[in-house]
């Protein structure tokens, strides 16, 4: 099969033909339909986080079972699936307290370097996420995936595997935004417009966007936006205080920097919640005022959404279905696994929601 690898930090990705074991055990076999080009992909391939290589990346995808092993019940060829880098074992202490998504077991969750599904000129190759989207077919535990309805268009579906999970659970699961409540987003990309669009379906009052490409706000406004704030411009978080005498009920940062993180906290009036969603790089330190935590302010972080996503996704396929749901306006561009570097360098320039690749099979 081909496959788009990553052989070293900031160097392109390269179109291979990789080897791909068959399914034993609980593994699944995927034929990968539409996989999305995610910030969190960028970050590897930038050297920000440390990775085994090569390795193939890409973990927000759709598809179709091919092939299950001897031990999977749960799926047959032909259903159509959603990967979810939230492979969960079931039975430690956080899947039964109901906090799947940080289930950290290592046989259904291998550490980075350990799984061995892949190979390239007869070596190893590195899996990504226990997932690797980026190629044809994908080797997976059965844990890593969930089943819906087939007539969901899976260029969209493959963008729920990721992006729209994140922003979804951490105001839903994470934050638990109330109705009528004030929430501020910090960043208009694939997961900020998903939670603005969460945001909106849990009843939030006023939903504050703040970014720095001012094209964004129409598209914001699509999602559910009721304001947006340029944040090229001064005193950021002193315009949020304005327009809601005081500061929001919650905040999400999903940028990933220093600043939006510190501005997200700052925002919050007394007893308000920041949730932290974007990757900040390994090594920056956020810096608060203790003093505010006297005011009962709060600031946590959130890991796919705490999501629960064999719940959730099916879920948001029927939001989609309703209309509810805004995933057709995500889409930015359908690229082929060939042009998976320029769907990066467009990600990189930013100003686009979210570019997908296309398998042809």
């Amino acid at each position: 099969m081909k496959a788009a690898v990553l052989h070293a930090a900031h160097q392109p990705l390269t179109i291979e033909e990789v080897s791909i074991d068959k399914p034993r055990g609980s593994e699944v076999l995927v034929r990968t339909a539409v996989a999305g080009l995610c910030h969190s992909d960028l970050h590897f391939i930038e050297g920000s986080y440390p990775v085994p290589m090569p390795v193939v990346l890409g973990h927000e995808a759709a598809g179709i079972v091919e092939a299950v092993g001897e031990n999977v019940s749960y799926l047959k060829p032909g259903d159509h699936v959603i990967s979810c880098l939230s492979v969960f074992c079931g039975h430690c202490e956080f899947c039964t307290s109901g906090h799947p998504s940080i289930c950290q077991t290592p046989e259904v969750k291998m550490p980075p370097g350990a799984a061995r599904r892949l190979k390239w000129k007869g070596e190893h190759l590195n899996q990504m996420f226990n997932l690797s989207a980026f190629a044809e077919q994908m080797l997976v535990h059965e844990h890593a995936l969930v089943k819906v309805r087939s007539d969901m268009p899976l260029d969209l579906a493959a963008l729920i595997g990721c992006g729209v999970i994140t922003g979804f659970g951490a105001v839903a699961h994470t934050a638990r935004v109330e109705p009528g409540s004030s929430v501020a987003v910090f960043g208009a990309g694939g997961i900020g417009l998903s939670t603005i669009n969460a945001a909106h379906i849990a009843g939030a009052g006023r939903i504050i966007v703040i970014d720095k490409d001012p094209s964004k706000e129409a598209l914001s406004r699509l999602f559910g936006a009721t304001d947006f704030i340029d944040a090229n411009t001064p005193d950021v978080v002193k315009q949020i205080m304005a327009l809601t005498s005081g500061g929001v009920h919650y905040a999400f940062e999903c940028i990933g920097l220093k600043i939006t993180a510190e501005q997200s906290f700052s925002c919050l009036r007394s007893g308000g919640t920041a949730t932290i969603i974007g990757m900040i790089p390994v090594g920056t330190k956020i810096e608060l005022h203790g003093v505010d935590f006297l005011r009962e302010r709060r600031i946590q972080g959130s890991l796919m959404g705490s999501n629960r996503f064999r719940t959730d996704m099916p879920r948001l396929v029927e939001f989609y279905m309703q209309g509810r749901l805004h995933l057709k306006e995500m889409v930015s561009g359908r690229l082929k696994l060939d042009q998976i570097n320029e769907g990066f360098a467009d990600l990189k320039k930013g100003g686009i929601a979210r570019n997908v690749i296309m398998f042809d099979h």
